[in-house]
């Protein structure tokens, strides 16, 4: 894949929250219980951006978890920095906006755990950014994309559910749920500043969102691979997405 070449540019003021100094690209992971898939995922991400020209640090958000997540990750031997910060509210959605609203890189986003999209699909996402992008968010739907291991028949079919349902509110967006997406992080501040779902369904309000203020999500077809130690539980996690996005169906964007 083509190396993104980013514009040298002055950062925006941080946001109150923030803390970390600012970089090219920051990739947040939010991490619930991930002690035993963290590790490879943070040398695989750091193996990759080690050899880009960007700024780049990795972001770990622990998300209240009970084995040894934060240890793992703090202990990690990476060629970038990493840093560890919690988040109290419970959520994936929480956690990633704890990530993203504390960042003053340049461009900022979020990856799965596991590494379901492979990190190197990183470099057509800048490009893209790059080129004017608001959002690129990997696609496991959209024309070239490539499902390498599939997920169990539950889950498929209660993901072609959601999928229909939130086709409605962000139209023309083939696949909202791949845990893959990067931003201009100034205009997904502003997205998340209006946000309120703290769980799964919480990228179809943030995508709804950035679209509300003008701006443009590009879909990148991805390489996706399904891993059977998610922690995602259907009954657990599905439940509460389905309520949060009927409820964001009828509110306003």
């Amino acid at each position: 894949m083509t190396q993104a070449q980013l514009t040298p540019t002055t950062p925006a003021s941080p946001t109150r929250q923030a803390r970390r100094d600012p970089v090219d690209v920051e990739v947040v992971i939010p991490a619930f219980n991930e002690a035993r898939r963290l590790r490879e995922s943070l040398a695989a991400t750091s193996r990759y951006l080690a050899t880009r020209s960007w700024s780049s640090r990795i972001v770990v958000v622990d998300n209240g978890s009970a084995d040894t997540t934060s240890r793992v990750a703090r202990r990690a031997v990476t060629g970038v920095p990493v840093q560890v910060i919690g988040c109290a509210i419970a959520g994936k959605g929480a956690a990633v906006r704890r990530g993203m609203m504390t960042s003053t890189a340049r461009y900022v986003g979020f990856v799965d755990a596991d590494l379901a999209t492979p990190i190197d699909a990183l470099g057509e996402a800048l490009a893209a950014l790059e080129a004017g992008a608001t959002a690129v968010i990997g696609s496991r739907y959209a024309g070239g994309a490539a499902i390498l291991r599939r997920q169990p028949v539950a889950r498929r079919v209660g993901g072609a559910a959601f999928r229909a349902l939130a086709r409605r509110m962000v139209p023309g967006v083939a696949d909202t749920q791949c845990g893959f997406k990067f931003f201009e992080r100034t205009a997904v501040q502003r997205a998340l500043a209006g946000c309120a779902v703290t769980g799964f369904a919480f990228d179809v309000e943030l995508l709804r969102g950035v679209r509300a203020q003008g701006g443009t999500v590009v879909e990148l077809p991805v390489a996706w691979s399904d891993d059977a130690r998610s922690t995602l539980r259907p009954l657990r996690d599905g439940l509460p997405a389905f309520r949060a996005a009927l409820t964001l169906l009828g509110a306003r964007p």
